[in-house]
């Protein structure tokens, strides 16, 4: 039987702030800060080195804006700065080859190796009902910025190890999107939008994911239009490294208690039969789409 303890998290209600994300070695990353900077009033309080700085504004006392030089994907730091952080908020790019303009939102791990930060085998810890929020927040509001996509991503590259929940909120898909000032708007504004809301609720269930792309438009669709929240997600790409140590952690890394196992029932391929065995040992419910 695969164990299936309980993250062991601090209360939210006992920490006081969200932490804002940006490098400015991502061009989406700057024309977001600067957005905030310029018009949501977020200015230097403190700096802690010539590079790494926090801004803050008093629109907004519960959200903090930390920006630095730094590589995103590597910010494995952020908990020694922000120790009452509630989560992380990267504002970052997102780069396909199509450069489909796209709004896309997901949680960060790594199922095997690690080329894009953060620790081999490591699932950081998702927040599915901030995720749902946003991407309903930004759903329902889609004709502000008419031609994107919106999608969910699958669970990948880093942060891993922070102890508080991470969601990479990102703009893209190439240069021209990065430097789309309205889009740009949007995803802040949508985003203050959900943070400033006085508490948050939970979903009143939670899946992982497993199978599909790495878009997965299932589950998406669940995310979108149904009671359901997604903590980690592995596509069908990553599923030969999804053994019983991962999944384990797919299911605990969750500050909401993962209730369904979501299953892309065309999208397992080779591994179909392995997963669906591995999967029934959970005692989880099994829903597949």
């Amino acid at each position: 039987m695969l164990k299936l303890a309980a993250l062991q998290v601090e209360k939210m209600s006992g920490q006081s702030y969200y932490v804002l994300v940006a490098s400015i070695q991502d061009q989406a990353s700057v024309t977001m800060s600067r957005y905030l900077m310029n018009k949501k009033e977020f200015s230097v309080a403190h700096r802690f080195t010539a590079t790494e700085e926090t801004l803050y504004s008093f629109l907004f006392e519960n959200i903090k804006l930390h920006i630095s030089d730094k590589n995103m994907l590597f910010m494995e730091n952020l908990d020694d700065l922000y120790p009452e952080a509630k989560a992380f908020v990267f504002l970052s790019k997102h780069k396909s080859d199509s450069s489909i303009p796209t709004l896309t939102c997901h949680s960060t791990g790594n199922y095997l190796a690690n080329p894009f930060g953060g620790n081999p085998k490591q699932i950081a810890i998702a927040w599915p009902y901030l995720q749902k929020e946003y991407m309903r927040t930004i759903t329902l509001h889609r004709s502000a910025v008419q031609g994107y996509d919106i999608v969910i991503e699958a669970t990948h590259h880093g942060p891993t190890s922070l102890k508080k929940p991470v969601l990479f909120v990102e703009l893209g898909s190439s240069e021209k999107q990065w430097q789309d000032d309205k889009a740009a708007h949007f995803v802040c504004d949508s985003l203050l939008s959900v943070l400033q809301k006085n508490g948050f609720s939970r979903c009143s269930k939670v899946c992982i994911g497993l199978g599909g792309t790495h878009y997965p438009s299932k589950f998406n669709q669940l995310l979108i239009g149904s009671e359901f929240g997604f903590a980690a997600i592995a596509p069908k790409h990553n599923l030969e490294s999804v053994d019983e140590y991962m999944l384990s952690q797919m299911i605990s890394k969750s500050v909401e208690k993962v209730t369904h196992i979501a299953i892309d029932r065309k999208g397992l391929g080779n591994q179909k039969e392995r997963i669906m065995e591995l999967v029934k040992s959970t005692g989880l419910e099994i829903m597949v789409v």
